[in-house]
C-alpha cells in the first residue's frame, strides 16, 4: 500500500548532513513540499512522495549520495553508474559482488561486503569512516541494496534476519516497514541476512528496464519502503482502504488460515497489536488524504470510520501532535 507514511525522524536525520554544511535546512524542505514547522512536532509524519522528493534535494544541493555525512562525496550519479556495471551480470551473486567491489574503489566512504555463512548469505556495512548519528544513510544503504537485490530477480528477497552494531533507536518502532524479519541490536556489525539460494538466481532485468528503475531510484527504494509478506503488511492488505468495513481478528485470522490465538500471539512477537494496526492504517490513510484536496475533513473522517468529525481531531491529534487542519495547512 503506497500510502504508507514516513516519520518525521527520518526527515530530520536526512538533514544532519546538510546542516553540518552550512546549507539552509528550511529552503530544501520548502523545496520538497515540507513545510519547515511539521518538524517541531516529533509524532508528525509526512508522505512518501514529500520524502522522495527531499531526497533528489538533498543530493542535487550536496552533490553527494551520501548526503554529506562521509568524509568524501559520493557525487551524484554513482549509484547509477554501480546499477550499469552490474546490470549484465548473469547471476546475484556476480552482481552483488561486483557492485560491492564498484564501491571499494572510493576511499572513505561504508564498505560494503557480502559473504556466504553455510546456507545464508549476509550483506554488511561497515560505517565507522562515517558521521552518521541518525544511523541514516547506513540504514538507508540497507534498505536500498536489499530492493536493488530485489528488483534485479524479480522476486523480493524474504529476509531471515537485521542486526544492527547500535542500540536499539528510539524510532526502531519504524523499522518493521524498513527490516520486516528479526532484528537484533548491540549485534558485532550491521548487516542483513538471507538464504543463499537467493544468490544462484538470474538477473531478470536489462538496460531497458534499468533505464526506467533508475528514473525514480534510489531516492523511491527510500521512499516507500515496503513489509513485504511480513505479517502485519499481510494484514494491511486484508484489511484495506474502507475502514468502515474491516473484518475481525477473527476472520482475519481465518483469511491466513491460523486460529485468533495464534494470530495475538504472532502480533506480539512483531511488536504491533491489531488495534494498533489499524490505528496505523487510520493515520496513514488520513495524511494521505490530507495531503490531496479532493475530499474535506469531514468526508476523510467519515471514509475513515468515525462517528463524527471530533473523534477524527482528537485520534489525529494524538497520533501526529496535530489536528486535521493543522496538518493540511502546513502541506506544500
Amino acid at each position: 500500500m503506497r500510502e504508507r507514511t514516513i516519520a518525521s525522524h527520518f526527515v530530520r536525520a536526512a538533514l544532519r548532513g546538510p546542516k553540518r554544511h552550512g546549507l539552509d535546512c528550511e529552503l530544501l524542505l520548502r523545496s520538497a513540499g515540507i513545510q519547515p514547522a511539521l518538524l517541531m512536532e516529533p509524532r508528525a509524519r509526512v508522505a512518501p512522495e514529500q520524502f522522495s522528493r527531499l531526497m533528489q534535494v538533498l543530493w542535487a544541493a550536496l552533490d553527494d549520495e551520501y548526503m554529506g555525512v562521509g568524509q568524501q562525496r559520493s557525487k551524484r550519479g554513482t549509484f547509477a553508474m554501480m546499477c550499469h556495471a552490474i546490470i549484465h551480470c548473469r547471476t546475484l551473486d556476480k552482481a552483488l559482488n561486483r557492485g560491492t567491489l564498484f564501491y571499494s574503489l572510493f576511499p572513505d566512504g561504508p564498505g560494503i561486503r557480502l559473504e556466504r555463512v553455510g546456507d545464508l548469505a549476509r550483506l554488511s556495512v561497515d560505517d565507522s569512516a562515517l558521521w552518521d548519528p541518525d544511523h541514516f544513510l547506513v540504514e538507508s544503504l540497507l534498505v536500498i541494496w536489499h530492493r536493488l537485490a530485489s528488483w534485479l530477480i524479480g522476486q523480493r528477497i524474504r529476509l531471515t534476519e537485521a542486526t544492527f552494531s547500535y542500540a536499539e533507536p528510539s524510532h526502531a518502532g519504524e523499522y518493521e516497514l524498513l527490516f520486516p524479519t528479526t532484528r537484533c541490536f548491540g549485534a558485532e556489525r550491521t548487516s542483513l541476512v538471507f538464504q543463499a539460494r537467493y544468490l544462484a538466481m538470474p538477473l531478470l532485468q536489462d538496460e531497458r528496464t534499468l533505464k526506467h528503475f533508475l528514473e525514480h531510484s534510489p531516492a523511491d527504494l527510500l521512499a516507500r519502503p515496503d513489509g513485504g509478506d511480513s505479517l502485519t503488511s499481510q494484514i494491511r492488505r486484508l484489511l484495506g482502504r474502507d475502514c468502515r468495513n474491516w473484518p475481525d481478528l477473527e476472520t482475519v485470522a481465518q483469511q491466513l488460515h491460523m486460529s485468533p490465538q495464534t494470530l495475538r500471539r504472532h502480533l506480539r512477537e512483531e511488536g504491533p497489536s491489531f488495534q494498533e494496526l489499524k490505528d496505523h492504517l487510520r493515520r496513514d490513510l488520513a495524511i494521505y488524504h490530507l495531503g490531496r484536496d479532493e475530499l474535506s475533513i469531514q468526508d476523510i473522517a467519515e471514509q475513515l470510520g468515525f462517528s463524527e468529525p471530533s473523534a477524527f481531531h482528537r485520534a489525529f491529534k494524538k497520533w501526529t501532535g496535530l489536528t486535521p487542519g493543522a496538518y493540511r495547512a502546513q502541506k506544500s
